[in-house]
């Protein structure tokens, strides 16, 4: 994984930044930390870097100044598109010892165990 990360000069952390956006729009970058259990402090250097490079925006949130809204830009989109087919490349290349049937079972007990230790969506009261 972290080779196939590299060939874009990418992190673990740039990866779940981009894969949050992907998935839910643009946040705010403390939305960002509770989705990815990724410390205020690395989140906010790892917004600055993927900032600088113009895979993401940040502007302040129009409901609460204190607030940053993150938005993946289009470069952004393509650079997480890259990611993931080198991810499934590298997925590939390190399950082929399995058979499909094996594959299909080991990353569905993967999903399993991931589900059970992921941090749960924040209620709505505790939202920022």
């Amino acid at each position: 994984m972290n080779e196939a990360l590299a060939v874009e000069g990418a992190h673990r952390y740039q990866l779940a930044v981009l894969a949050t956006l992907d998935t839910f729009g643009a946040v705010s970058q403390a939305e960002l930390c509770r989705r990815t259990n990724i410390d205020r402090s690395d989140m906010n250097a790892v917004v600055n870097a993927l900032e600088a490079e113009g895979i993401v925006t940040r502007v302040s949130d129009p409901d609460d100044r204190r607030q940053n809204i993150v938005e993946m830009t289009e470069t952004g989109e393509a650079r997480f598109e890259r990611l993931k087919v080198g991810l499934a490349e590298a997925e590939g290349r390190a399950l082929t010892p399995l058979a499909p049937a094996d594959r299909r079972e080991l990353l569905r007990l993967l999903r399993i165990l991931h589900d059970y230790h992921a941090v749960p969506p924040p209620s709505a009261e505790n939202r920022g």
